[in-house]
């Protein structure tokens, strides 16, 4: 996966966020998406999210991953 500097994910818009409105799971490309979705499984297990936000960030990423 690339390195994502701060600078960097600053710079990008809303939508290429898992998360738009807190900015959490940036997909800028697809190795970020595969891992958005490790992470957001991760966090649904913990039960840091919810499911309906673990879904969201899926369906983002798999709209990537299939490009």
């Amino acid at each position: 996966m690339s390195e994502l500097s701060t600078q960097k994910r600053n710079s990008l818009p809303k939508s290429d966020f898992g998360l738009p409105e807190e900015r959490k799971y940036p997909m800028p490309d697809k190795s970020h998406a595969r891992n958005a979705k490790s992470r957001a499984s991760q966090q649904e297990e913990d039960g840091r999210i919810s499911k309906s936000q673990k879904d969201k960030i899926d369906r983002k990423a798999d709209r990537i991953l299939e490009k």
